[in-house]
């Protein structure tokens, strides 16, 4: 894959290190508008440290981070989220006693104008996103902890992209789910791709990412390894990359 433009997001020549050893080594990564990265290695690889430093969890100690071309200070998950950027965690930080539109608008929630939480309004707009993203999504009334794991994810990316999520990182979306919640996680990052997100991807498995990336990133020991095309490598190569710390011989 070719790409041309400005990229959505840079990070180019990230570190950061705690204690006085290297969790992250000037790493440059790029994400295109309608793309899926994955970024692939072991736990300790350094990959959820450099996704974290975009998200706003953690301060680069160096290198520089570009959205739209342009250079950005990132100091908390603040200043990400006002630069268009979503973070969807492992754990999907939901609350589970309420339902999919206050879960949708928690902390955010929609006042009517004498200045009361205006529910039928935010189900309504729940409803709305719902539709664009997961047609299929029928339990508006049910508390989430009642939802599928695929379900629970639905709401979760819909909260960031109601919001005008433009870079979404997705942290193991698929963990814990079976095939047919795969499957509708696999639809719903087809959707965000079709509407112009670009996806950071974190996975530990090898077939999440050729099932759902466009290209991979595999870092390993707080190195970039190297990026490639997904349609370019097999399982083995990408293994090899993981493992070994080798890109593949055509690609070297």
């Amino acid at each position: 894959m070719t790409h041309t433009g400005t990229p959505l997001v840079e990070l180019r020549d990230i570190s950061i290190a705690f204690g006085g050893i290297k969790a992250v080594d000037r790493v440059s990564v790029d994400l295109y508008p309608g793309e899926v990265v994955g970024l692939l290695g072991h736990n300790g690889a350094g990959k959820s440290t450099l996704i974290k430093c975009l998200s706003g969890a953690y301060q680069a100690d160096s290198g520089e981070i570009f959205v739209n071309g342009e250079k950005v200070t990132i100091n908390n998950p603040r200043d990400a989220r006002n630069h268009n950027i979503e973070t969807i965690y492992q754990t999907l930080a939901l609350a589970d006693n309420l339902d999919a539109a206050s879960n949708l608008f928690l902390g955010r929630e929609l006042v009517n104008n004498i200045g009361f939480v205006d529910d039928a309004q935010m189900e309504a707009e729940t409803r709305k996103i719902m539709h664009r993203l997961n047609p299929n999504f029928k339990k508006f009334a049910d508390p989430v902890s009642a939802l599928s794991g695929g379900q629970r994810q639905s709401v979760a990316i819909a909260r960031a992209v109601y919001f005008n999520a433009k870079i979404l990182i997705m942290d193991e979306p698929t963990a814990a789910l079976g095939p047919q919640e795969t499957k509708m996680v696999s639809e719903l990052v087809q959707e965000l791709k079709r509407q112009g997100l670009g996806i950071f991807l974190i996975s530990h498995d090898i077939h999440d990412v050729m099932e759902l990336c466009d290209r991979v990133s595999v870092m390993k020991n707080g190195q970039l390894v190297g990026t490639e095309n997904v349609a370019d490598v097999t399982d083995d190569e990408i293994l090899s990359m993981i493992i070994l710390g080798k890109k593949p011989e055509r690609a070297a």
